[in-house]
């Protein structure tokens, strides 16, 4: 754009005295379009990168404006070279009528001459100025297709050659300004596509996290249950702990009164050997008693019945003594066998307790791990809660981009309109984008 400008300015240096003024119109508008480019830069790099709503801020409140103005002063440019042009042929006819009365009056043998010189004069100067009449009148409507030739190279020639190259350079601007709104409507079209995916796909990912909420959910009921779960079963292991330690203990005052009763049991056996020592020691006695008695006769006849009765309960008492020793043999290996069955069992009931001790410990663990996995679960839960509430707000934040893409398209198509008035070679009118 700004090299068509440039064509134009240097089209209008090359004219004659009457085209200047155009050179202020000329000026604004390359002032308009001086401010109008890096505006336009800058809206493409925003779009790029994106930042779609300080893009339409900027298309409403700088770009627009700056358009309206360019084709506000370009229209202004192509009505004053429509003025110029007319007022070139207007002097053109006036000089040409006064031409041809002078020519009368010189002379009626110039007659021929004057007619001569007169159809030369319409080809050389009235053709050119109606062909440039006519040109001017395509350029007001918009049509920059009609191409100027120079004939010759004098003032209307040069005026002419002006014009077409104000022609060219305006096709060029032209061109260019609806190129660049194609582009701005093309792209507005796949940003708005872009979003509408975009916003398909956000709101598929919002449905899948409230899913995964749910299941997070539930999945943090179990995992409290199996908590509470893991501190009943810690509790009951630590009471069943308790109570074999109650066992063991009672087991171990079993063991100390198993042992005090067979110590005992052995302390009979040796009051049963006495007896039973006794006893023998009796029975000699008596023995030695009725020898004695023997010998008296009949004076010792009472005392050898004495002795006889001694010997007797003798005898008894050795038998009685010699079923309680076994009684108490018997007893005693019994004793030292259940000492040593209540021994074992209080082995066993130490064990028991060990590992009973070992799995309230384990159970303690897994109550504490279980709780920790209860505290880890919710938090997820709660992350997931939050990233289905940043989901959300995501997708209404696409719908919102979607909407300004929506707008930019329609401004952009409005520029295509803006320009769509304007036919150059190639190309007919613009058409905006569907």
């Amino acid at each position: 754009m700004g090299r068509a400008l440039k064509g134009v300015e240097e089209a209008l240096q090359a004219a004659p005295p009457e085209t200047a003024p155009l050179r202020p119109l000329l000026a604004q508008t390359k002032d308009t379009e001086a401010a109008y480019g890096p505006i336009a830069l800058e809206i493409t790099r925003l779009g790029s990168q994106g930042e779609k709503d300080v893009a339409i801020q900027k298309i409403n409140a700088e770009c627009r404006p700056l358009l309206t103005k360019l084709v506000g002063n370009i229209e202004a440019f192509l009505a004053e070279s429509d003025a110029i042009s007319k007022r070139a042929s207007e002097q053109s006819m006036r000089q040409f009528e006064s031409l041809r009365l002078q020519l009368v009056l010189l002379s009626v043998a110039m007659v021929v001459f004057a007619c001569v010189l007169g159809m030369a004069t319409t080809r050389s100067i009235v053709r050119p100025l109606g062909e440039a009449n006519h040109a001017t009148r395509e350029f007001a409507q918009g049509n920059l297709t009609t191409p100027l030739v120079a004939r010759g190279k004098d003032e209307i020639a040069a005026v002419v050659a002006s014009m077409e190259a104000m022609r060219l350079s305006l096709s060029s601007l032209v061109a260019g300004v609806r190129q660049g709104s194609e582009s701005v409507s093309t792209a507005s079209a796949e940003i708005a596509q872009g979003n509408h995916n975009l916003s398909m796909r956000t709101e598929q990912q919002a449905s899948a996290l409230q899913q995964t909420a749910a299941s997070m959910e539930q999945l943090g009921s179990t995992v409290k249950q199996n908590a509470d779960n893991a501190v009943n079963a810690n509790r009951l292991a630590h009471s069943a702990s308790t109570i074999a330690q109650q066992g063991g203990d009672v087991v171990a005052l079993v063991v100390a009164t198993m042992k005090d009763i067979n110590e005992s049991s052995r302390k009979i056996n040796d009051i049963i050997s006495v007896i039973d020592g006794i006893a023998f020691q009796t029975n000699i006695l008596a023995l030695n008693a009725a020898v004695e008695a023997a010998r008296a006769g009949d004076q010792g006849r009472g005392f050898a019945v004495v002795a006889s009765e001694v010997r007797n309960l003798a005898q008894r008492s050795a038998a009685a003594a010699k079923e309680i020793k076994h009684l108490i043999t018997e007893s005693v290996g019994r004793v030292e066998h259940g000492t040593a069955l209540v021994d074992k069992a209080g082995h066993t009931m130490t064990e028991v307790v060990t590992s009973i001790r070992n799995v309230t410990h384990i159970m303690g663990e897994i109550s504490a791990a279980s709780s920790e996995q209860s505290s880890g679960v919710t938090q997820v839960g709660e992350a997931v809660t939050l990233m289905d509430q940043a989901t959300q707000q995501n997708a209404a934040l696409v719908e919102e981009m979607a909407a300004a893409a929506s707008s930019l398209r329609g401004q952009a198509d409005d520029l295509v309109s803006a320009v769509a008035v304007f036919r150059i070679n190639g190309s007919g009118p613009a058409l905006l984008l569907k």
